[in-house]
């Protein structure tokens, strides 16, 4: 990967940066009456990749455990930042035809109290979502009020992103299925966010492994928290590799310019999150290597936050062993991938 600008070596490690140091300061920067620099930041930086924008750890060009104190920084700073999952308030799926929305209990859409009562209405035809907006409700587009706004979704080059007060929204689509994202700034579980709770480091579980490709690359299903919503990943081939002397493999998805791994172990459900845990790895090198660091296992979007998409870990991504790096995760009891809320 190329450096784009200031150290960063991808787009969305710059866009990381870009949001975290802009995250406050762009609140309170206002050009007309609402637009925030943050919204301008987001609509170029959106991304629907399985519903997670952080990254692997990389080659690492200092002392490893460092490098990985700085991998989890930048992790928090994610979640924390106007693009992470903390701030996310709601998550709604759009039936054919017109759907009100507002804070008014009569609404189909009900966004939190600090909206209007009734804000206007969700229009999902053939051309896709068109939002209109009622009159004398402040609802504003890279910070021009607006009254009808068809809303690119964000598989688009350029999502719409609007904005009311401290919310900001956007379509997302996923398969044939169209939601409005939901964002609150303000939202009380940025400030009370408790650290993430991590297994030892253990750098026996950072190993090498090789890609076997399949023929072609495959297009494969994947089930999400979602009822009736799959993830759609292409998968060149399984990465093997060998933990304690017993052989294992996992199948890869392409994740820009990084493989994402979406695998369950003997700790799923008891130690870590019950649908899977999140691994990102460099793609092959020169020498066919690709580094798997359990380390950097993580805990999908749909842990931290219920408004997430988040897919479950296939039959064939359960290992057969305990695999106790990376996050854990402290259940409420009420998460499991049988709960009424996935």
């Amino acid at each position: 990967m190329s450096v784009i600008a200031n150290g960063y070596t991808d787009m969305s490690q710059l866009c990381l940066g870009l949001m975290s140091r802009f995250q406050y300061l762009g609140r309170r920067i206002s050009f007309g009456a609402g637009l925030v620099l943050p919204i301008l930041l987001m609509a170029i930086c959106w991304t629907p990749v399985a519903e997670a924008a952080t990254y692997g750890i990389g080659a690492c060009p200092n002392v490893y455990r460092q490098c990985l104190l700085e991998w989890k920084a930048e992790r928090i700073a994610y979640l924390k930042s106007d693009q992470g999952y903390l701030n996310l308030a709601g998550l709604f799926w759009l039936r054919e035809g017109i759907s009100t929305f507002g804070s008014g209990a009569g609404n189909d859409l009900l966004f939190p109290a600090a909206a209007m009562p009734e804000m206007g209405t969700f229009e999902l035809g053939e051309s896709g979502v068109v939002m209109n907006v009622r009159g004398g409700v402040d609802v504003r587009m890279d910070g021009n009020p607006v009254s009808r706004v068809q809303m690119a979704d964000d598989t688009s080059d350029q999502p719409s992103v609007v904005t009311f007060g401290s919310f900001a929204w956007t379509v997302i689509r996923r398969d044939d299925r169209f939601a409005v994202r939901l964002r609150d700034f303000d939202r009380p579980a940025l400030s009370t966010f408790s650290p993430i709770d991590y297994y030892p480091t253990d750098e026996n579980l950072r190993v090498d492994a090789r890609l076997q490709r399949y023929d072609q690359p495959r297009i494969v299903k994947v089930d999400t928290v979602i009822e009736g919503l799959d993830y759609n990943p292409t998968s060149p081939g399984l990465l093997r590799f060998n933990i304690g002397g017993q052989s294992f493999e996992l199948e890869a998805y392409n994740a820009g310019d990084e493989f994402l791994l979406v695998f369950g172990d003997a700790t799923s459900g008891r130690e870590t999150y019950p649908a899977g845990r999140f691994l990102y790895a460099n793609k092959p090198g020169k020498d066919g290597v690709v580094v798997l660091d359990f380390n950097t296992a993580q805990n999908p979007p749909c842990a931290f936050n219920e408004f997430a998409t988040c897919p479950i870990a296939s039959p064939r991504n359960r290992l057969a062993i305990r695999i106790p790096a990376g996050e854990r995760y402290r259940s409420t009891g009420s998460d499991s991938i049988d709960s009424p809320n996935h």
